[in-house]
């Protein structure tokens, strides 16, 4: 997404996200969702249900009400196939520090 005029319509489709789709994500165990973005790079935040398992409950997700459609949405922004899954466009990192967390260690 090096486009900035593509950056800012994704950003202002977020500012108006439709009830089901957050109704959809609380359904599968996300507590809250937060999209961080600068310039062309964006970062999440999903705070889930202990037992949350990315794979599975993502691609339950993607069958909900009105989940697909908001994808295919999105991914005009994104510069990704309408139907590529979660997997594909968002990466998971490792927690390398976490404040809440006594045993919180980085492997580097």
């Amino acid at each position: 997404m090096n486009n900035p005029d593509l950056v800012a319509q994704y950003i202002e489709a977020h500012a108006h996200v439709w009830p089901e789709i957050i109704d959809g994500q609380h359904q599968v165990g996300i507590l809250s969702m937060q999209i961080y973005a600068r310039g062309n790079v964006l970062f999440m935040i999903v705070d889930t249900v202990d037992d949350f398992d990315w794979e599975r409950d993502m691609a339950r997700l993607a069958t909900l009400p009105r989940q697909a459609e908001w994808e295919a949405y999105v991914s005009q922004f994104q510069g990704c196939d309408p139907n590529a899954s979660s997997a594909e466009k968002w990466q998971m990192m490792e927690v390398i520090f976490d404040s809440s967390s006594s045993a919180s260690c980085a492997k580097l």
